[in-house]
C-alpha cells in the first residue's frame, strides 16, 4: 500500500498476457499496487494471500471462468465487500446481467483505455475502503 493513501491494491485476472500487461502498466501509472493472475485458480490463492481492495476479472478463461471466480470470491465472508469489475471483449446485456448476478459491481469492455481502468479503480476502490 502506498504511503500517501491514494493507491489501491488491485488484482487483475485475465488469461491474456497482453491484457494483464497493459492493465499493470496503466494501474502502476495511476499509483496502484498490482497483482496479476492468469486464471481463476491462480486468482483465488492470490485473493487469499494478498487481500486486494479491487479485482478486475476476465469472463472467458479456461478451467474456471470469470463468473465462477467472482461467485467464489463473493461467497467468502472476508471478501464479500471487495468490488469485482468484469472484463469482456463482448459488450452484451446478458453478460452484464450475469455478472451482476454473481456479485460484480461493474463491467468493462476490452480493449479498455487507461482512463476507463483508472476511473473504475477510483470509483470502486473508494467504496471498498469505506466498506472495510
Amino acid at each position: 500500500m502506498s504511503t500517501n493513501g491514494s493507491g489501491f491494491k488491485v488484482l487483475v485476472i485475465d488469461d491474456s498476457n497482453t491484457i494483464r500487461r497493459s492493465a499493470e502498466i496503466f494501474l502502476k501509472q495511476g499509483g496502484h499496487e498490482v497483482l496479476l493472475a492468469e486464471d481463476g485458480y491462480d486468482a483465488l490463492s492470490k485473493v487469499n494471500d494478498h487481500k486486494p481492495q479491487l479485482i478486475f476479472c476476465d469472463i472467458l478463461m479456461p478451467r474456471l471462468d470469470g463468473y465462477q471466480t467472482c461467485a467464489i470470491i463473493k461467497r467468502n465472508a472476508h471478501f464479500t465487500h471487495v468490488p469485482v469489475v468484469m472484463l469482456s471483449s463482448k459488450d452484451g446485456v446478458f453478460d452484464k446481467a450475469r455478472g451482476r448476478m454473481v456479485g460484480s459491481q461493474d463491467y468493462l469492455t476490452k480493449p479498455f483505455t487507461k482512463e476507463q481502468l483508472l476511473q473504475a479503480v477510483q470509483q470502486f476502490g473508494a467504496a471498498s475502503q469505506a466498506a472495510a
